[in-house]
């Protein structure tokens, strides 16, 4: 599931107010699921979700086949990139380090 301050982020910033005026979505798993309600224009796409009581339908797999395969391919790039460490720290020469000054310490 996902941290609870990333769905807290997502309404503090209002991630859906500027998608929706940029005429975006977004796909996302099952731990923005308080997001997803967006009524009939639905901004930001999710899973369903299976609980005890109720097992998802023969159609709900499938719809949650599709979203996985259409979110397979931006989280392997993002873990790559998290792998390479690309999105934590500049890989420059420490001397134009020096030179850029929204970078130095």
């Amino acid at each position: 599931m996902k941290p609870r301050h990333l769905v807290a982020a997502a309404r503090r910033d209002h991630i859906l107010t500027h998608l929706r005026a940029a005429g975006l979505g977004a796909l996302a798993d099952l731990g923005f699921l308080d997001l997803a309600h967006g009524g009939d224009d639905p901004v930001i796409v999710t899973g369903y979700k299976a609980t005890r009581a109720r097992k998802l339908t023969p159609g709900e797999k499938e719809a949650n086949r599709i979203l996985a395969a259409a979110r397979a391919p931006v989280e392997h790039g993002r873990a790559h990139l998290k792998t390479w460490r690309i999105l934590t720290k500049p890989v420059t020469p420490s001397r134009v380090i020096g030179e850029l000054p929204w970078l130095e310490s």
